[in-house]
């Protein structure tokens, strides 16, 4: 039984515990009470905001954009039960429908040179491979192994003006056994031969090229397990970092550079580029999450908050170019800037 001096003390600790949550509550609501983007004019034109499109999907990711202006993007599902689904976005009319019933876990998409649209497929019941997106609206499996062992979860892809594709292969849901030993960027030549680009990357990615496509920029989004480690087991310490790598000639990578540190906070999910060389991160940090632009240094630029996390983002095309398409929770979103977007796949070799 508790003294009347325990119960006083007991009440004082809480009372302590919640105002120091109070005042949590408090800087939090401050951080998301910023609904206005800000930052650099020659981007952000004047009264710029976000608009929701759509919000009836369980977790959109990968949004890419057809030559026509199409938007599409991954819808993917949270339940093992499910498969997934691709979405498609008209800006013509403003409609939204399933491109695909059956995904495989479709997470980055991409379109190349020919307008195949290629997507990374993950894990939980997902096809984990790098796949095409049938007329027919089909899966087709281009690679889903490297040295006879099957990828972890593919997460995001970009392909290069020489039809190299890039693509990243972490693993953070899924109960199916990793095979490799590491978590690695991979790069499929247009011959079909699979590379490993680097492993000097823990857990890679969001992926995108540089406008001059010399540079691979890399998200390190290690957030310090699989899913599959033993009930108890610590975590080991996050990563979050983003990374540049030089392209050689014949498609490998130069040392990587760190560009930006951030900390113990979620960095960068998925990102695109405009034709100034700005980098577009989709940041998951809870206290300051949306887009975050930055230069080819690493400088921030300008902040486009979102309420739900981001998780990818892309430009329209033709005269949408100045669109940016952005996948967050259970939705999709557009803002108009001032900015352009660069698409590797338009560019000639």
């Amino acid at each position: 039984m508790q003294t009347s001096y325990e119960l006083l003390s007991g009440c004082k600790v809480n009372a302590v515990r919640w105002f120091n949550f109070a005042l949590l509550i408090a800087s939090v609501a401050t951080a998301y009470g910023q609904t206005e983007p800000t930052g650099d004019p020659a981007i952000l034109p004047a009264g710029a905001k976000l608009e929701r499109l759509w919000n009836e999907g369980e977790f959109t990711e990968g949004v890419a954009v057809a030559t026509d202006g199409k938007v599409y993007f991954s819808d993917i599902a949270i339940e093992a039960k499910n498969p997934g689904r691709i979405m498609r976005f008209d800006p013509a009319t403003s409609k939204t429908s399933v491109h695909v019933a059956d995904s495989g876990q479709s997470n980055g998409l991409f379109f190349d040179s020919k307008g195949r649209l290629l997507a990374a497929c993950g894990a939980n019941i997902g096809m984990r491979g790098l796949c095409e997106v049938t007329a027919d609206g089909k899966m087709k499996v281009i690679v889903d192994k490297f040295d006879g062992k099957k990828f972890n979860a593919p997460n995001d892809l970009v392909i290069h003006p020489s039809g190299r594709v890039y693509f990243s292969d972490p693993r953070y849901v899924g109960k199916e056994p990793l095979e490799l030993d590491h978590m690695s960027v991979y790069r499929v030549d247009p011959d079909g031969k699979v590379h490993r680009a680097t492993t000097d990357i823990r857990k890679p990615n969001g992926l995108i090229l540089s406008p001059d496509s010399k540079t691979l920029y890399v998200a390190e989004t290690d957030n310090g397990a699989t899913g599959l480690e033993p009930a108890g087991t610590a975590p080991r310490e996050p990563r979050m970092t983003l990374n540049a790598f030089p392209i050689h000639d014949d498609g490998s990578l130069g040392p990587k550079k760190v560009l930006i540190d951030f900390g113990k906070g979620t960095g960068t999910d998925g990102m695109t580029t405009d034709t100034a060389g700005r980098i577009y991160c989709a940041i998951r940090k809870e206290e300051r999450h949306g887009i975050v632009v930055y230069s080819p240094a690493g400088k921030e630029l300008a902040y486009i908050p979102t309420e739900p996390l981001p998780t990818n983002c892309t430009f329209g095309k033709g005269t949408d170019g100045s669109t940016l398409y952005v996948t967050a929770g259970t939705g999709l979103y557009r803002i108009t800037l001032k900015s352009t977007g660069y698409h590797p796949e338009l560019q000639v070799p």
